[in-house]
This record gives structure tokens, sequence and C-alpha cells, in this order.
């Protein structure tokens, strides 16, 4: 289980104040269980974590390998939570080099459809230069304008590649079972479908075939991912404060309620950035509405101390962190000697540097808590495949519990639509002449 440590929160509030919480928290974990809150026909995600595989696991599984096979470059093109999980488990497990010297066999695995830049459309087409390539495409509407702009491109360079018949063997579908744009276009053109349930939210939908697909085809095991989640299902299910979902959501809130508007979610691994931004929209796009919510901010450390470390110090008080850390990996790193010492670490000699990390963290806390920010502080244990799971399914029941406790309905965003609605008019839309 996640250990969540708060002891570095009580110089801004009390155990009394915790516990008086109680009543508040048990309510929204029972309103996100029974499924009687706002958004419920959202609660899908609840549902996925499966012990065995299933089917569709089953037949991401096989789409897996054919595309490991037969190309040098898997290509995903969604926007929002549906590159953002994708992109985080990768990064998190294989790093954010991981895919320096891959090929057939092992493909590169890059993203598209999830910005409107030329020049990184420019390097995406430089990269798939004289390489065999297959594509995703991930939407359960098919009319996304950043992805449906990639989409078009990337069917064009397909088809002009392979052929009709080549292009469709190489393009996988992940959209609704039944409507939109997207599903009648894998129809007519007869490519492989993965279905997003129409129960699961994009940013809710990591443990779908929208994650699971991708880390597939990366070579993690899609298996543990979700034996990982499926574990959580009980184990979260504690319904007191020995429970780390309750911890986490009730503290965050009592913060809040403490005039913290900004929770800075990091990590001292390089690999954590992109899992910091599926956390950022998760928690972003759920609780921040009606004039509410904490304003989400991921950063890295210990490179972001050298940007961001004067401001957490000494800055505006209304921030709190949640830091995120792992038990050290099995290959450890030892520092060696130099008979200079000019650069004065020979006393470091003999220390591997994970010791050095664990005191870098200890010493940010510390500080961080003396300067008066609050500290949470995650423990996930040993990074795998199964905690990478583990660690999806806990972070969304934290975030419904959260907010349920704030009052907000966690599974839409009506605010998102709003510069879709302007850029629409200025780029002259049908339909949108006079909205």
């Amino acid at each position: 289980m996640i250990k969540v440590d708060i002891s570095n929160v009580w110089g801004e509030i009390a155990l009394p104040d915790l516990l008086a919480l109680e009543k508040d928290v048990a309510a929204a974990h029972n309103t996100l269980m029974q499924g009687d809150g706002a958004g419920n026909d959202f609660l899908g995600w609840l549902k996925l974590p499966a012990e065995k595989p299933t089917e569709e696991m089953l037949r991401i599984q096989a789409a897996a390998e054919r595309i490991r096979s037969d190309s040098d470059v898997f290509v995903v093109i969604g926007i929002g939570g549906s590159y953002l999980g994708p992109r985080a488990a990768i990064e998190l497990l294989q790093g954010p080099n991981h895919n320096i010297g891959k090929g057939k066999g092992n493909p590169q695995i890059f993203f598209a459809g999830n910005g409107l830049s030329t020049r990184h459309w420019n390097e995406l087409c430089r990269l798939l230069e004289n390489k065999d390539f297959s594509i995703a495409i991930i939407s359960k509407s098919g009319t996304t304008t950043e992805p449906a702009i990639a989409t078009r491109a990337l069917r064009e360079i397909l088809e002009r590649k392979y052929g009709p018949e080549g292009a469709k063997a190489r393009t996988y579908a992940i959209t609704d079972p039944a409507k939109g744009a997207l599903r009648q276009m894998a129809t007519e053109e007869g490519w492989e479908t993965f279905v997003i349930p129409p129960n699961v939210g994009g940013r809710f939908s990591v443990l779908t075939a929208v994650g699971l697909l991708p880390m597939a085809v990366a070579g993690i095991d899609i298996a543990a991912v979700m034996k990982g989640a499926y574990n959580c299902k009980e184990a979260y299910d504690l319904r007191s404060f020995e429970n780390p979902v309750w911890q986490y959501a009730a503290v965050r809130n009592l913060l809040y309620r403490r005039g913290k508007a900004i929770e800075l979610f990091e990590s001292f691994e390089p690999g954590f950035k992109m899992f910091g931004g599926w956390w950022q929209q998760l928690f972003g796009e759920s609780e921040g509405k009606d004039g509410k919510g904490l304003f989400p901010v991921t950063a890295e450390f210990t490179a972001d101390l050298h940007s961001l470390g004067q401001m957490i110090q000494q800055g505006k008080r209304n921030i709190f962190e949640t830091m995120v850390r792992f038990d050290a990996p099995e290959d450890r790193y030892t520092i060696g000697s130099d008979d200079k010492d000019l650069d004065g670490l020979n006393y470091l000699t003999g220390k591997n540097l994970d010791f050095v990390d664990e005191k870098a963290y200890l010493g940010t806390v510390a500080a961080h808590v003396d300067g008066g920010v609050p500290v949470i502080t995650m423990d996930m244990g040993a990074l795998d495949d199964a905690k990478l799971g583990e660690m999806f399914y806990f972070l969304e029941l934290c975030c419904g519990v959260s907010a349920y406790m704030l009052g907000v309905n966690p599974f839409n965003q009506p605010g998102v639509e709003f510069y879709k609605r302007n850029m629409f008019q200025l780029l002259g839309k049908p339909g949108y002449e006079t909205k």
C-alpha cells in the first residue's frame, strides 16, 4: 500500500482539524463508491482494473506484438488524457530518453495531435523519414481539432508510403464503441478498433486501451499494470484515516481551507515529469470549477530547486507540496574518488547516488517546512509495472473523493469548451459565426 506521510503539515493544521473532517471524507468516499453523486454516469473507471487479462487486453497485446514486429515507430495521436496517461506511464518506467536506440522489435513511440505547433509537426516528419511506422488514433469523437489535423496528415503519409491496404493494416482507432466521427471512419476504412467505454472520461481512461495499447507497444506488462490496479480496489476501500486516500484527500482540502491555493506535485525522478502532467490534468479538470479548486503544478527536483526553490522558500505562503518518493533501484552508482579533489567531493567517496538523493530530499523537506510550506510525502515503494497501475488507480480515487469533498462534479469540464468556441469563430468554422 502507498504510504502518505502527513507529519510535515502539522504546523499549518492540527490533528483535531483532521479528525473533525472524518464525516466529510467518509461521505465523499461513500458518494463515489455508491455512485449517487454528480457525474455518476462517468464512474466506469472504478471497474476497469482486472485480476486476469480480459478479452480486450488479449486483443491489445496481440495488436501490440504486430506493431512491435513491423514498425520502427509507433505514433500515438491524442490530446489531454488520450496522450498524458500513456506518455506518463512509459516515461516513468523507462525514462524520458526511452526512444534512443529503439527500432523494429521495440519501436520508438512518439505523440502527435496534442498541439498546433508547426515546428513540432516538422520534427515528427523528420523522425518518420525512412521509418516503418504505425499509428493509433485516440478520440471519443474524432472531431477534436488538434488530433483531427494530425490524423488527416498522418493518414496521408501512410497511404502514400504503403498504399490504402497497407495503411489500413497500420492504423488503429481507440474510440467510442458505437458513435462519433472516428467510429464511423474506422468502420468505413476497416481499421482495427479498441473501445473507450462511454462511462469513462478522458482523464480517467489510462487503464483502458487508451493507455494499455501504447504501454504494451513499449514493452510494459499490461497484465501486471492491471493487477496492480486491481489490488487497490479492496486495499483502498478502507473507511478510516488509516486509508492513505483519506489522508491525502482530507489534508489537501484542509490546507485549501487554510488559504493554500497551489499544490506543487513533485518527485526527484526526471521520468516523473509527464506523470506529474497526468496528475495535473486529473485534478485540474476535476476540481477547477465553480470558482473553487487548488491550482495544480508539477516540478522535478533537484533540477527545479535551482529555479523554483527561491519562490518556494521565501515567496508568498499560498502553496503546499506533495513529494513522491520511490525505493532506490537495484542498480546503484557509487561515487568515486579523485586525487586532486578540486570539486571537493571526496567526502562522498564510496557513497552511492541514492544516499545523496535521500539527503537532498530530507534537507529540502526540512528547509521548506521551516520556511512555512507544508509538505505531504507519498512513499510509493518499489517502482515496477504493478506499482504503476496502483499509482494511477490510487490517485483517481483520491481525486474523486477530494472533488466531492470540495462540492464539485469531478467528471465534467465545462470550461474547456470556451477556448474552442472562440477559436472556431476565429477560424470561421460553420455554425460558430454568431456564437
